[in-house]
């Protein structure tokens, strides 16, 4: 193991709150001296399938402690999930069977490894300890806090106030969730900031069990690629660990510039130091796009490879500053596409299929917009009506819609 302050210096980067700091030191001295671990715990419902960048916040997190030899638990709220977490909800959520939670539960096993070394990590179902509880148990569970404790929760709070229904049932989530640190003897447990309240129950409840209670970490929530909104994949701003390399680079390259280091930070294994620097190269005038390019690259290194985030760089070279297209275009018959719905070739038309075989997310009124604005072309062809009859598809042929989508459209 690294000595305390090293390892202090890995684990609060990009940390927002440590409870407590002093806390945190203690156990890693007492760990180094006892050659003991300390057991490392952050908790995921298995609500979505899909691991987006915003996710890998607390799994890089994750992946520090286990880096120095610290025992980390990937915990999944397969009981929880049928609950449902109430954090920042305005009435109460609709609970998963559990069907659905062990579907998404074992996509999250496969897509972990990406960023978390298996070999080294214990993947823990709370299932385990909590569906065995009587009742005699959970109701000893509920004595351990009370009502106005609970209440004390923002989004409980609002509801509250504003007379919506809080059921008994979701006063539990934060009760089985602090359980589930008893039941792990958690040393250190991880969450994003709006998880604070369930983390610190967590170390409440450690102490009524006469446990040592546990230091709590927040990281913070990621932004998506709109620069306001948590990246969410209902929101569309999301970038998924699942993404090809292409569509991962280019959506960095969107990125507003303002979140440029603290993806950078969160994201990546870039030094501080060298981070500091860019700030102030950045500061002095240089083009946030060369910075881009160098969070795109590391970030697709991440989940492909160097020489797939080599070539993408090429790629986006090519495409915006030598206004080339892309040799590895995705090929699709869009007169096919058409033919089978039985709809005929206009330009809207045309965008429409584009749109839908791009995964972008669009209304006809928005593609229409794009098309009179001179952002549809092919073959390097504007065509700025909607209404325009399209009869190149008939030919082999490049469709580029808006700024960086491209399509090679090659009839059978």
């Amino acid at each position: 193991m690294e000595n305390v302050n090293k390892q202090l210096e890995i684990i609060k980067r990009g940390a927002v709150e440590i409870i407590a700091e002093e806390e945190l030191k203690a156990k890693l001295e007492r760990s180094i001296k006892t050659r003991t671990p300390l057991v490392i715990k952050a908790g995921f419902d298995p609500t979505a399938p899909d691991i987006h960048l915003g996710h890998t916040v607390l799994l890089r997190k994750l992946k520090h402690f286990s880096d120095l030899g610290h025992k980390v638990i990937f915990l999944i709220g397969d009981y929880t999930a049928m609950i449902g977490d109430p954090t920042g909800r305005s009435k109460t959520r609709k609970q998963l069977n559990e069907e659905e939670v062990k579907k998404n539960a074992e996509t999250y096993r496969t897509q972990i490894s990406r960023i978390l070394d298996m070999n080294k990590i214990e993947i823990r179902f709370n299932s385990a300890w909590l569906s065995p509880l009587n009742l005699k148990d959970v109701i000893g569970l509920t004595a351990k806090q009370t009502v106005a404790r609970l209440l004390e929760r923002d989004d409980f709070m609002k509801r509250y106030k504003a007379g919506e229904d809080i059921s008994m049932v979701e006063f539990m989530y934060p009760l089985l969730q602090a359980y589930d640190s008893v039941a792990l003897k958690a040393d250190v447990e991880l969450g994003g900031t709006d998880q604070k309240f369930n983390l610190l129950l967590g170390r409440t409840i450690q102490k009524r069990y006469d446990q040592e209670g546990q230091v709590i970490m927040t990281m913070p929530l990621l932004e998506g690629l709109d620069g306001k909104d948590k990246m969410s994949k209902s929101l569309g701003n999301y970038i998924s660990i699942r993404e090809n390399s292409r569509d991962m680079f280019g959506k960095i390259m969107s990125l507003p510039d303002g979140l440029i280091f603290k993806y950078m930070e969160l994201l990546t294994d870039v030094p501080l130091d060298k981070i500091g620097i860019y700030k102030d190269e950045m500061k002095k005038g240089k083009n946030p796009r060369d910075l881009k390019v160098i969070l795109g690259k590391e970030i697709v290194a991440m989940y492909h490879d160097r020489a797939a985030a080599e070539k993408e760089e090429k790629n986006f070279e090519m495409l915006f500053s030598k206004k080339e297209i892309p040799d590895d275009l995705p090929v699709k018959d869009i007169q096919k596409i058409l033919s089978a719905e039985g709809i005929n070739p206009t330009a809207i038309a045309v965008t429409d299929v584009v749109v839908k075989e791009a995964g972008l997310k669009m209304s006809k009124s928005e593609q229409k917009k794009v098309i009179e604005q001179g952002g549809f072309s092919i073959d390097n062809e504007k065509i700025t009506s909607p209404f325009a009859v399209i009869t190149a598809l008939a030919k082999e042929c490049v469709i580029k819609f808006g700024k960086k989508t491209f399509i090679r459209n090659k009839p059978k």
